[in-house]
C-alpha cells in the first residue's frame, strides 16, 4: 500500500516528520518497506536562463545555447524544440546524475560544439513522461534550487511517498483513511472528520445486478452500482494524476483516475462502465469457466482460468 504524506494529511492532522510516521506504522504492524523523497534526486538541479539561442552551424535540429546560471554564463548544445531566447530551465550540470537518462553528465562535444550540461525535461528527472520539450518554469531566479521551486509552486512533485506492507488482518490499512485512523489511535494526531454529502436518487437505474451463488460465498457477497447522467469523460486534474503518479499508477481519463482514487483513498475498490454499452442490460458476478478474454485498459487482452470471480454482461467478460 502507497500513499504520500500530503495525502496522509487530508485525513490526519499531525506535525509529526515522515521518519516519526514510519517509526509509528512499523511499531503497529504495518511494516514500512520503502520511503522515497523526490527531492532527494531532484536536489542537485537548479534554476538558470537562456540569454541566447542559434542554430547548431552542423546540425538541423540542434541549438547552441549561452545559459546564465549561477556559475556564470554557459555554452549548452540542446536538441529541444522549445529551447529559445528568455526562457527560465532547469539546469544539470557537469558531474549532476539525471534519473530519468540514468547518467552522470559530464563536458561534452556535440558535433564539434562544447556543451556544459544539459538543460532538463520532465521524463530526463522522472517528473511524468512528458519529454517533447525542455521544462519552462514560468518564475524563478537564477540558481535557485529547483528542489524549493517546486516546493513552492507544485509541492506534489517533492512529495515523499510511503509504502507499508499489509498483512491479511489488516484491511482496514488498505486506505489512507484507514492508516490516518490508526495513526490517530496511537496518538500521532487527530483524525480529520470525512465530508460525505447523501445524494439521494432521482431515477431509476437501467442496469440489474446479479450474483452468482457460487460467486457469492467466498469471492464477492456485495457489489453495488450506481448511474451518474451527464458525465463527459476527459484528462483529469493536474491535482489528480499527480496524486495517481505518487504512488506508482497511471492516469488514464478523468473516470478511471476517479476511481482509482477512492480505491486507495477509502479502500472502495470501484469500476466505471459506460451505461450505453452494458450488453443485455445487466452485469453478472461469476466465476469462470476458463478461456475467457479480457482487453484491459492497458490494451493487453488477459485470459482467464477456471473459477475465477469476474463482472460479465451479455457480451462477456
Amino acid at each position: 500500500m502507497k500513499f504520500t504524506l500530503s495525502w496522509l494529511k487530508e485525513h490526519l492532522d499531525t506535525t509529526a516528520s515522515v521518519d516519526e510516521i514510519a517509526e509509528t506504522l512499523t511499531d503497529l504492524g504495518l511494516e514500512v518497506e520503502e520511503v522515497v523523497d523526490p527531492a532527494s534526486r531532484l536536489k542537485a538541479f537548479t534554476l538558470a536562463k537562456v540569454v541566447h539561442a542559434e542554430q547548431h552551424p552542423d546540425a538541423d535540429r540542434l541549438r547552441v545555447c549561452r545559459v546564465m546560471t549561477d556559475e556564470g554564463e554557459k555554452q549548452i548544445v540542446c536538441g529541444a524544440p522549445n529551447a529559445r531566447e528568455g526562457i527560465t530551465v532547469v539546469l544539470a550540470k557537469p558531474g549532476d546524475y539525471v534519473p530519468g537518462i540514468d547518467t552522470t553528465l559530464s563536458v561534452g562535444n556535440i558535433r564539434g560544439v562544447e556543451s556544459h550540461g544539459m538543460m532538463a525535461s520532465e521524463r530526463e528527472l522522472e517528473l511524468s513522461d512528458e519529454h517533447t520539450g525542455i521544462i519552462e518554469l514560468p518564475s524563478g531566479e537564477v540558481g535557485q534550487k529547483f528542489t524549493d521551486w517546486l516546493a513552492q509552486n507544485d509541492p506534489a512533485k517533492v512529495d515523499p511517498m510511503i509504502e507499508i506492507a499489509i498483512t491479511p488482518n489488516r484491511q482496514d490499512a488498505l486506505g489512507v483513511h484507514g492508516i490516518a485512523r490508526d495513526l490517530a489511535a496511537r496518538g500521532l494526531g487527530t483524525l480529520k472528520p470525512l465530508k460525505e454529502a447523501h445524494v439521494p436518487g432521482q431515477y431509476p437505474c437501467p442496469v440489474s445486478v446479479t450474483i452468482d451463488a457460487d460467486a457469492a460465498t467466498d469471492g464477492c457477497a456485495i457489489f453495488a452500482g450506481r448511474l451518474i447522467r451527464g458525465v463527459q469523460n476527459g484528462p483529469s486534474p493536474k491535482w489528480l494524476q499527480d496524486r495517481l503518479r505518487a504512488i506508482g499508477l497511471r492516469p488514464i481519463s478523468k473516470l478511471v483516475d476517479v476511481t482509482n482514487f477512492f480505491t486507495h483513498d477509502r479502500n472502495r475498490p470501484l469500476h466505471v462502465f459506460d451505461a450505453d454499452k452494458v450488453q443485455g442490460g445487466a452485469l453478472r458476478i461469476h466465476r469462470t469457466e476458463g478461456g475467457e478474454t479480457l482487453v484491459g485498459l492497458d490494451e493487453k487482452t488477459y485470459s482467464f482460468g477456471s473459477g475465477q470471480v469476474v463482472i460479465s454482461d451479455a457480451a462477456g467478460v
